[in-house]
């Protein structure tokens, strides 16, 4: 699975580590969220777009807009 973890991470500065004291998931599995060895359940989705501001469906490639739609 291709995603903007990566992408995301670096344009705001944040290394793995502090990614994970900041949101709790560990940094092992950011990284393999970000190599796609892995693809992070729903609730890791809902708790890294909650902290990027971004939509889930920008994370996974889905779309190239970030911002999230609500109706």
């Amino acid at each position: 699975m291709k995603n903007n973890l990566r992408l995301l991470r670096k344009s705001r500065g944040y290394t793995q580590i502090a990614l994970q004291m900041k949101t709790g998931i560990e940094q092992s599995l950011l990284s393999k969220y970000e190599t796609g060895e892995r693809v992070p359940p729903t609730e890791t989705l809902l708790i890294l777009a909650d902290f990027y501001n971004v939509s889930i469906d920008y994370i996974l490639r889905r779309t190239d807009d970030p911002k999230i739609s609500r109706l």
